[in-house]
């Protein structure tokens, strides 16, 4: 489950059984000790933390793989079981780049580091530091201006220099070589996930120590050479997925997400020790992973045969959704012929005194209350049909912290099946000998006991709910109502939806809409979007620039 939403759920109907649990079956029994073997293999030390992109998520995906060739799914991947996929992971300084001040060549993030907004240049020249001629890099010591703005908690230094000194060409520079001599920190470092448009001219950061070696004597003549080369860095991450085809008209999805956190290299773990340590994410997700291929094996010979079944294992969820949005623009069915969709995430954690289960998306069809219910006591305690004990916590919304987020956003109906959150998320201590397995073989139980009593039922309507605001960890007070696209890879922040009734929706914006300007912040990535967040209250008003097409749009929004 990933890092980027708010974790807290809002709980709208309670209903709990008061039957005594039964006797387990032997093939109950056997669906345990399977999902045992799943995720004592998911979650080892050998799969590093399944991070996508990696050699560990190759192993898991090749182990689902088989799984689901063991089983008789039919691949229905786009090379064969996996589907591939691309994940932007910010940009890079290419190796080529490099300064050479008088002969003596300086080391890139040590001595300087180009910023994210530089072109691809390669130029030499002969500058003084205090001279600013036309065709010559020109230099700016930073303290003057951090000095000035010490006091203000909104100035931005790097948002300073990207935006004062756009069309500094037109004057006569050919770069622009940036130095802190204040003693004041500048916090100036390479950010790779900064999505701001490049500039017309070279833009680098020097140390203060080479700053103070090459740029005392600011009358002297520096012989420089520099080049800058600015690159997309991207990974590839793997879906994996499989079908039964009863030759129905409509099709079942069934998902779960099988990546975690590496060693949280994307800087999404919970670890407090901010030591380099495997994330295994035993209940996040091999919990729901095992579920899945657990469910596939059941349904394969299920006499519930009037819906086809497609099984997704997703990758790029801890990244935000990446997997599953991209099966949805690239999907390998007609998304026109899905029933609904069942996702599946950190299942293995129910607790055995509380035994409290969260289904999300309760809202998202109205066939959901009358399905789900049949199987608890009503808050009348009027005995309907006999279950293994669950406590069930409802959550109306179709959107959430996890893959079915992204078939809410198509008009599918969702459920969403959660045992809760607990100290060991997002940490490395999420492991195998931690999962409660009996307790997820209930919950297990209770998806496919759900999705058999709908054999019969005609598809189910689609509707639409409130919808969950999205937060990073920067602290704000308000929001625009939109959900961020996190796959985007381009300057700004697209809206992948927006919210009705909210200040984006009521300023006119919409799904596709692409913020880049917030007030007098320009907004060049998901973060910055959030920090300038933070400059408002509510009541208050600001402009919003923003792109639909080829057009820039202005609107006024009030929080």
């Amino acid at each position: 489950m990933y890092s980027f939403f708010s974790k807290s759920l809002l709980i709208v109907l309670l209903f709990a059984s008061c039957s005594g649990p039964k006797n387990i079956s032997k093939t109950d029994l056997q669906t345990v000790n399977n999902l045992k073997t799943h995720i004592q293999y998911l979650a080892d030390d050998k799969l590093e933390g399944r991070r996508t992109g990696t050699k560990g998520e190759e192993l898991a995906m090749e182990y689902i793989s088989n799984q689901f060739k063991a089983i008789g799914l039919i691949p229905k991947g786009t090379e064969s079981y996996p589907q591939s996929f691309p994940v932007n992971d910010g940009k890079q300084i290419d190796e080529v780049t490099e300064l050479i001040i008088n002969g003596n060549k300086l080391e890139v993030k040590k001595d300087f580091f180009p910023f994210p907004f530089c072109p691809d240049q390669k130029i030499e020249a002969l500058p003084s530091v205090a001279l600013q001629e036309v065709g010559m890099p020109w230099f700016f010591d930073l303290k003057e201006t951090l000095e000035t703005n010490k006091d203000n908690p909104h100035f931005d230094l790097v948002d300073y220099i990207r935006t004062s000194f756009k069309g500094i060409n037109d004057r006569g520079a050919i770069a622009m070589i940036f130095f802190n001599t204040s003693s004041i920190d500048d916090k100036l470092s390479f950010d790779p996930k900064d999505k701001s448009e490049k500039l017309a001219v070279p833009a680098v950061y020097v140390s203060k120590d080479a700053a103070k070696k090459y740029f005392s004597d600011k009358m002297a003549t520096l012989n420089i050479k520099l080049r800058t080369s600015i690159s997309e860095k991207n990974r590839l991450g793997h879906n994996v997925i499989g079908y039964i085809d009863n030759r129905a008209a409509t099709t079942i999805i069934l998902g779960a997400h099988f990546d975690h956190l590496g060693y949280g290299e994307d800087g999404n773990s919970r670890n407090t020790t901010h030591e380099q340590a495997i994330h295994n994410g035993a209940d996040d997700n091999a919990s729901g992973t095992a579920a899945l291929i657990e469910l596939a094996r059941k349904l394969k010979y299920s006499k519930a045969t009037n819906n086809n079944y497609l099984f997704i294992a997703f990758s790029g969820e801890e990244l935000g959704l990446f997997g599953s949005k991209y099966f949805t623009e690239n999907p390998t069915i007609d998304l026109k012929t899905v029933n609904y969709m069942i996702n599946m995430d950190m299942l293995g954690r129910l607790n055995d005194s509380t035994k409290v289960v969260t289904i999300g998306g309760y809202g998202t069809s109205p066939e959901w209350s009358n399905v789900i219910s049949k199987y608890y006591y009503n808050l009348t305690n009027v005995v309907k049909k006999s279950a293994p004990s669950l406590t069930i916590k409802f959550d109306s919304s179709g959107t959430g912290p996890s893959d079915h987020t992204s078939f809410y956003r198509k008009d599918i109906p969702v459920l969403f099946y959660f045992t809760g959150l607990h100290t060991d998320y997002h940490k490395p201590s999420d492991d195998a000998d931690k999962i409660n397995y009996t307790g997820e073989g209930v919950v297990l139980q209770h998806i496919y006991s759900v999705i058999e009593s709908l054999n019969d039922k005609p598809r189910l309507a689609f509707t639409k709910t409130r919808e969950i605001q999205t937060t990073t960890s920067a602290r704000f007070s308000v929001s625009m109502g939109i959900m961020p696209d996190y796959t985007f890879a381009g300057t700004g922040v697209r809206a992948d939806g927006v919210t009705d009734g909210k200040p984006a929706q009521k300023a006119g914006l919409q799904a596709g809409d692409i913020v880049i300007q917030l007030g007098e912040n320009n907004i060049s990535s998901l973060e910055n979007y959030m920090q300038a967040l933070g400059k408002f209250k509510k009541g208050e008003k600001t402009k919003v620039k923003f792109k639909r097409g080829n057009e820039i749009l202005e609107a006024t929004v009030e929080f």
